[in-house]
């Protein structure tokens, strides 16, 4: 749970993951819509990965990434038990 809590505490980490709800798109798409380098994104998404929130999938020459949904649902079950 550290690693999604790291993951989300980074304004453009929790940007990709908006950008990403709407629908899959490549690390060329999302670095796109920011002003920073290919590597920072690349960085950006490998922190993503390794808390669970988002799943990639080559296709082609490019890597497809997705929002995983049911991580964000453990992290809602779980803030919903500390609710008394």
């Amino acid at each position: 749970m550290n690693a999604l809590f790291k993951a989300l505490n980074d304004e453009t980490r929790r940007q990709i993951v908006e950008m990403l709800k709407e629908r899959d798109m490549n690390a060329g798409e999302i670095a796109d819509q920011f002003k920073m380098s290919k590597p920072s994104i690349s960085h950006h998404l490998d922190i993503l990965k390794r808390a669970d929130l988002i799943t990639s999938e080559k296709k082609g020459q490019f890597v497809a990434y997705s929002l995983n949904t049911s991580i964000l649902e453990d992290l809602i079950n779980w803030i919903l038990t500390l609710k008394k």
